[in-house]
């Protein structure tokens, strides 16, 4: 194999953090498609262009989703890259893996690919980088064989993933990893056959931690809730007072709905306001608890999730029951569908639909009462932004109302 020269990226091998660089060499080694993909990155630090591009849908037979086409410009200079296809692994719930299973998923991928893997990608999946074409149907016939299947990709629903919930969380409020399995299980078909306008997000959280951030990352978010009040054991609240915590300024201050007070003796929670956040639980995990029903909340992002990473959200349901078989939340899911099914535009994710069809219509289109729970306060846009000079006109305009009687607020 040709070995080739790369200062430039043998730059980001330096410092004290692990570099991609460094596993790309060791791949590089003993596959002619890593060796490749090292001098085509080279080369695209030193002439500054991305000589990638997108290769449409490349699947397996039946299969719609969970392939991604990938070929480069510089195909006949660097042929191990002429085709770079991306493979997506559907991962087991909580990203849960034997060491057994890892080499499983390897080896085959020695066998057929670049040798090179992303663990895990954005939507969750197991990503393995870099195939040729004609590997496609051997690589899903080993994978399948052994019990693995693809994930998703395209205008599809993309693989619900989650975070570790009951399998080492004590503060999870219902059975993540259950749900995201029986999801999984339940829209096959929505997963590995594109047919939507464009790609939706499940993710599932067991608390407002939210560790899996299914808030950034998906078009609709499952966190888990409870309704009962949090639960406050006052000698461990003098213990942390003890050991030095500042529970005014760490705690009571930090509060997004300053439903808590401390008056050096006792705390107190005025849990009608509490909206579930898991700060104070999380830094006083001795000292407080949640109690009563468990189930979760169901929000969705006000725009597309790759648009920005700070977008609005919006509560679809403030509680739902979250249960096997997890009927409610799937004839809720069905219901979503429906309606953006019948409202979105091509290539619009479903939160830009809401945002052009109106918000107001949202409830009633899912067929779910609107209930006051769904909203704090009226919306602050955080894309509208006013200058000293609009404030200065804003008020003298209302003057001049108030002057003719006008004025109506």
């Amino acid at each position: 194999m040709k070995k080739y020269n790369t200062p430039l990226i043998d730059e980001l091998e330096k410092g004290p953090w692990p570099s991609f660089v460094t596993e790309m060499k060791k791949a590089a080694k003993n596959n002619e498609m890593s060796n490749d993909a090292v001098g085509h990155l080279e080369r695209c630090y030193s002439t500054k262009v991305g000589y990638w591009k997108h290769g449409g849908i490349v699947g397996v037979l039946g299969y719609g989703g969970g392939v991604i086409g990938r070929y480069s410009e510089l195909g006949d200079e660097f042929p191990g890259v002429a085709h770079f296809h991306t493979v997506r692994i559907n991962q087991p719930s909580g990203f849960f893996y034997t060491s057994k299973a890892m080499k499983e998923i390897c080896d085959i991928w020695d066998k057929y690919g670049s040798g090179l893997t992303n663990v895990h990608g954005s939507t969750g999946d197991l990503v393995l980088l870099g195939t040729k074409t004609d590997a496609l149907e051997n690589i899903f016939a080993e994978y399948s064989s052994r019990g693995w299947d693809l994930g998703s990709s395209g205008s599809a629903l993309r693989t619900p993933s989650c975070c570790v919930g009951p399998g080492r969380c004590e503060w999870t409020n219902y059975d993540t990893l259950g749900l995201t399995y029986a999801l999984t299980q339940e829209f096959q078909d929505e997963i590995h056959r594109p047919m939507f306008s464009y790609k939706f997000k499940i993710k599932s959280s067991g608390c407002a931690c939210d560790c899996v951030a299914s808030i950034a990352r998906a078009d609709m978010s499952i966190i888990g809730t409870w309704k009962g009040p949090i639960l406050i054991d006052q000698k461990e609240v003098a213990n942390y007072a003890g050991k030095g915590m500042n529970i005014n300024a760490e705690i009571v201050n930090m509060c997004p709905t300053q439903c808590i007070s401390y008056d050096g003796k006792e705390m107190k929670i005025n849990n009608a306001e509490c909206s579930r956040c898991m700060h104070c639980i999380t830094k006083m995990t001795k000292a407080l608890r949640p109690s009563g029903e468990r189930g979760a909340t169901h929000l969705y992002r006000q725009q597309g999730a790759d648009r920005c990473r700070f977008t609005p959200v919006m509560v679809i349901v403030p509680f739902i029951k979250v249960e096997e078989p997890y009927t409610e939340v799937k004839d809720l899911i069905r219901k979503i569908w429906d309606w953006w099914d019948d409202n979105a535009k091509p290539r619009e994710r479903i939160g830009r639909g809401h945002r052009d069809e109106g918000h107001a219509v949202v409830p009633r289109g899912y067929r779910c009462a609107p209930m006051p729970q769904q909203i704090k306060e009226p919306r602050k846009d955080p894309f509208m932004f006013y200058t000293e000079e609009d404030m200065a006109g804003f008020k003298a305009k209302e003057a001049e109302e108030k002057k003719t009687g006008k004025y109506k607020f």
